[in-house]
């Protein structure tokens, strides 16, 4: 999922270079701050997927490991495919105790197809980076015949909307109008099944099941805007607008919240089989 909503499809303009260097500059402020997978929700996703202890995933942009670690816990075997370098150095570490792990650093798109090998496709709010035109079909294509396609999405943790109007507001609108600094819960769940929608769509898969947590998560005001340099839309930024944006940020939060602040986010899965139908007239048509 984007950094703010999957609507916002701006970075399929990007090419694949631009798109592998694009987080470079923050990962470290990434692997401090972004929220990991529930637990609850892994285990829910690997019991959908009906996977065995044996079973081999395949993870999409995995950035610094947000889920691979609750995966490789669990023991499975992955192999995880990240095109950005900086990344792929911090989830070296992150996964130096797994011997399960393997890391490739190159695009979902550029990497060299593995047919029928995996019993899941993983991606961590990360599919919206894939080219459409490639990613359904390149994943049911190295899914064997009865995997799954595993979607998980993190929202960017946000303030109430009460904090959002009160202290931040006036912020953005003076420093920085362009960007959305809150998005209801409400948007965000109509956002994500909007990308569901689209797995369907695509005629590749069948049987998708959504489910959704609300988190609740506190944060040290300093990371929260760390955490918010990790976004896009920030990112995109100059960085003299975007220093001044999170100078008052940070003050104002200092001034009313002290030194932390209570932050929520929406997870949610979307778990969805491989279509045996499409397989079949491939098949017949082959």
């Amino acid at each position: 999922m984007p950094d703010r909503s999957p609507k916002n499809n701006w970075y399929q303009n990007l090419n694949l270079e631009q798109k592998s260097k694009w987080y470079g500059q923050i990962a470290d402020a990434y692997n401090r701050t972004r929220p990991r997978y529930p637990e609850q929700l892994v285990k829910r996703a690997v019991e959908i997927a009906q996977l065995s202890t044996n079973a081999k995933i395949l993870e999409i942009g995995c950035a610094t490991g947000t889920a691979t670690t609750t995966f490789a816990e669990l023991g499975f075997s992955l192999v995880c495919i990240e095109p950005n370098a900086e990344f792929c150095q911090i989830l070296m570490r992150n996964c130096a105790a797994y011997e399960k792990v393997k890391i490739i650093n190159t695009t979902f798109e550029e990497w060299e197809l593995e047919k029928s090998q995996f019993d899941a496709v993983l991606a961590a709010t990360s599919f919206h980076w894939v080219s459409s035109e490639v990613g359904y079909v390149k994943t049911a294509e190295t899914l064997k015949t009865d995997g799954y396609l595993i979607l998980l999405w993190n929202t960017p943790p946000q303030p109430t909307q009460e904090i959002y109007q009160k202290l931040l507001d006036p912020i953005y609108q003076t420093y920085a109008p362009d960007i959305k600094g809150y998005e209801a819960i409400a948007t965000h769940q109509k956002n994500i099944n909007g990308m569901g929608n689209k797995v369907i769509d695509s005629g590749k898969f069948q049987n998708l099941v959504s489910e959704e947590l609300i988190c609740e998560v506190t944060y040290k005001v300093d990371d929260y805007i760390a955490l918010l340099s990790t976004l896009s839309p920030y990112i995109a930024m100059d960085s003299e607008q975007r220093h001044t944006l999170f100078a008052n940020l940070r003050t104002s939060l200092h001034n009313y919240h002290g030194k932390t602040i209570n932050l929520s986010f929406l997870s949610a899965l979307q778990v969805a089989q491989k279509n045996f139908s499409t397989l079949s007239l491939g098949r017949v048509r082959e």
